[in-house]
């Protein structure tokens, strides 16, 4: 670990961070993995749950998303918010699978006052009775909303600024970056952890990457949440011909944020599936230390259960042969 690696940051520039994001790979993985080990116990990989409580009809525009109302070809069953009683159920379900974390995610704009937001309040509530992280991403709010979910207990908001600034236009034009940082401070000021990240794949640059790193590295404190999401292109939206991701991308990404954010939690999140057992490993070697458990992230595919046993059967502590290994000359 280089000697000023892992110390608290929050004054990064632009081309720090480039130029950390392009080091020769095994040193960039080498220097995030020596700060992961000083920051958090390298063996523990938390699980979280994520959940569409309410599916469809968003009227967003983003270019990566299936459940934009703009993407009319996109084929996707719109469902109404879901009632509390089940959505409790299925986060204790996630908990007897393992799940820490249940993140519930419903495709608004922004919050409304009302009979759906009072629902949304009640399943926080009954989460954190069941002793669960709760986490949801619900769109832009108002400061009193944010009190009464904080009220209700919840542990993280997440509000992703998706790519840095400079790239935003090109993938959403009805929401503005500035709106998005005006509910990532509404939601620290009532005390709330904030889950805030973003996607690569989208045909943005490095230097774009860099870019959202060095707005969230420059948060004071920095997000207690980090997910890094590798695009899944879904039919009918327009980024559905966008070429798949290198997994060493995500692998650089994953570190790059590691370096610059020591003390966050760094979810390896949409775009999974797609990824080896060995890549994965590779991605929690350099800083990761949570992924999303469960068949679906929201709307599109994740990596199965039965893939996920074998990924964490991996990384368990293995037992010690107590049998002589027979060796061959060769």
């Amino acid at each position: 670990m280089s000697g000023a690696d892992g110390i608290i940051r929050h004054d990064w520039t632009l081309d720090e961070i480039i130029a950390l994001h392009q080091l020769p790979l095994l040193e960039l993985v080498g220097r995030a993995s020596a700060v992961h080990g000083a920051h958090h116990d390298p063996n523990r990989v938390q699980k979280a749950s994520l959940l569409s409580i309410k599916t469809g009809g968003c009227p967003e525009d983003c270019a990566y998303c299936p459940q934009s109302a703009h993407h009319r070809e996109v084929d996707l069953t719109r469902d109404l918010l879901m009632d509390p009683d089940a959505v409790v159920a299925m986060a204790a379900t996630a908990k007897a699978a393992g799940a820490e974390r249940f993140c519930m995610g419903a495709a608004w704009r922004e919050v409304r006052d009302g009979k759906a937001f009072d629902a949304v309040v009640a399943m926080v509530a009954g989460v954190r009775a069941l002793e669960m992280e709760a986490c949801v991403t619900l769109g832009m709010l108002k400061p009193h909303q944010a009190e009464r979910l904080a009220a209700a207990g919840l542990t993280a908001y997440n509000h992703n600024l998706d790519t840095g600034p400079d790239y935003y236009g090109a993938i959403i034009t009805t929401r503005t970056y500035e709106d998005r940082l005006k509910t990532l401070a509404t939601v620290r000021a009532a005390g709330i952890d904030l889950c805030c990240g973003g996607i690569i794949g989208m045909g943005e640059s490095v230097r774009d990457r860099a870019g959202m790193l060095h707005i969230l590295a420059g948060f004071a404190p920095h997000p207690e949440s980090v997910p890094i999401n590798a695009l899944v292109p879904v039919a009918g939206t327009p980024l559905a011909q966008r070429p798949p991701v290198d997994p060493l991308d995500l692998v650089r990404m994953v570190a790059t944020a590691r370096l610059v954010m020591p003390t966050a939690t760094i979810r390896l999140s949409a775009g999974r599936s797609s990824l080896t057992r060995e890549a994965q490993v590779l991605c929690l070697v350099a800083g990761a230390n949570s992924v999303f458990y469960g068949e679906t992230l929201l709307t599109t595919p994740n990596a199965g259960i039965g893939e996920d046993a074998d990924l964490f059967a991996a990384l368990a502590a293995q037992p010690v042969e107590t049998q002589p290994v027979e060796r061959r000359c060769a």
